[in-house]
Formats: structure tokens, C-alpha cells, sequence
């Protein structure tokens, strides 16, 4: 089985059983994992009839990877990516302007997994990723998300600057950070927005640099002149919902 079909540490699994938006097929437990949240996932899981199978610590920690299941791994149906009219729906549905963010080959899976938190907790309605050169949702993605991945609209598609263009075409603005752009904090960010943020290392490429109405940066006083993904948008993120209001 893929790393796509797990979930894996214990609030990750916690909100995948909350949403109900996949499937789970089984949970694995190691073998003496019955304190605190462990005993309400159990719950829970024999509540909705989900098959606990126990199992030992060594052969779990096979099964995520190395990674920090901390006792539970989830089976479930693999991640079902949204249509960009699931984000659209979204915001009227919270009789809001349309909030997108736009990741233009994010490659870290924990950058991902951040931002995806980030959003979620800020309420943007939806994520977009191109199909290639980017990062996917898998298991990975979910932990560092802490389980955020499961109520986040999250859009693939085939061409990214197409994709911009049709949202243009519906009355979003697009900002995109970049270095050289204006200052974040003397923009109007009301209104329609998507929000882009580029490669960790090679930033935005230059065919969606193109077509950004308005790029943005933030102050860097220090001798570093970049900040993570992650810290960046939510940066970013963060003054548009103050602007928002």
C-alpha cells in the first residue's frame, strides 16, 4: 500500500475521522496504546464499526516509514482532490469574497503541510497546485498539516497560468510575493483574491510572474534576504484577513 493510503499520528487521524470526507478502511494501533487521545480514536472508531487491528511498535514504525505515528496508522481511500468550482461554492456558501491560494511548484512536503494548517485556520477557501513539478497531498503532507488537509479544498490542475487567467476572468485579483514587489502592508488586499506563492528556492516562474496584476514583499531587515514558504504566506495570509477585516 502507497504512502497516499495512510494517515498516520494521532491528530491527523483524529480529523480525518472528524471530516468523514474519505473513507477509512482499517486502523492500526501498536500494541499498549490506550492513554489520552488513543482511547477517543478507539471510541470513535468503534462507534463508526472502523476495524482496529493491534500491532507491534516495530512493525508500525515499518509502516509509516520512520515516521512519528505516535500509535496510530489509519488506512483510508486515497486523497480526492476538489474542482475549482468546490472553492467558489465555498465562499458563497460563507457569503464571502472568493480567498485562493495559488503554489506555484512548492516542493517541501512540510512547507506544504504548514501552509495547508495556515490556511485552514485563517479561512481561505481553497488551495491550488499544478499536477506537475509540485508537491501532492499524501500522508506526509496530512501530518504536518496536523490534520488540516482533510477540511481544505485543495485543487490540482493541469496549467497553473491558465488557471490564473480564468480567475482574472471571474474578479480575483492576483497577488504574487516576490522580493521586488511593494510592500505587503500598503497594498489594498480587499476584495477577490488569489495569493501566489512560488518554489522555495527559485521563487515564482516567470510566465505566473507575468500574470500577477501585483506582486509583494515583506520587510527583511536582516542579513537573510528570504523566508520559508510557510512563515511567508502566513505572513501574508494573515494581512489579508486583518485587511478583510
Amino acid at each position: 500500500m502507497s504512502k497516499e493510503d495512510i494517515v498516520f499520528g494521532r491528530n491527523p487521524v483524529m480529523e480525518l475521522l472528524k471530516s468523514q470526507n474519505r473513507t477509512i478502511q482499517r486502523l492500526s494501533i501498536s500494541k499498549g496504546e490506550n492513554k489520552g487521545s488513543i482511547n477517543k480514536i478507539i471510541g470513535i472508531a468503534n462507534d463508526r464499526g472502523i476495524r482496529i487491528e493491534y500491532i507491534d511498535k516495530k512493525n508500525l514504525d515499518r509502516v509509516a516509514d520512520g515516521g512519528n505515528h505516535q500509535g496510530v496508522v489509519a488506512y483510508v481511500t486515497s486523497y480526492i482532490y476538489k474542482d475549482i468550482e468546490d472553492i467558489f461554492e465555498e465562499a458563497q456558501k460563507k457569503e464571502e469574497a472568493p480567498f485562493i491560494l495559488i503554489l506555484d511548484n512548492l516542493e517541501d512536503i512540510h512547507n506544504f503541510g504548514a501552509i495547508i494548517r495556515t490556511a485552514e485556520a485563517a479561512g481561505v477557501h481553497g488551495i491550488i497546485i499544478p499536477e506537475r513539478r509540485s508537491v501532492s497531498v499524501n500522508s506526509s503532507v496530512a501530518k504536518a498539516s496536523a490534520g488540516a488537509v482533510e477540511f481544505v479544498n485543495i485543487v490540482k490542475v493541469k496549467n497553473l497560468n491558465d488557471t490564473i487567467r480564468e480567475l482574472k476572468s471571474r474578479g480575483l485579483w492576483i497577488y504574487g510575493a516576490d522580493m521586488n514587489g511593494e510592500y505587503y502592508s500598503k497594498a489594498d488586499l480587499k476584495g477577490a483574491i488569489g495569493l501566489v506563492i512560488g518554489n522555495e528556492g527559485k521563487g515564482m516562474s516567470r510566465l505566473v510572474k507575468e500574470n500577477c496584476d501585483m506582486m509583494l514583499k515583506i520587510p527583511m531587515k536582516g542579513k537573510i534576504n528570504s523566508l520559508n514558504a510557510s512563515v511567508a504566506s502566513g505572513i501574508l495570509i494573515y494581512e489579508i484577513v486583518n485587511q478583510r477585516g
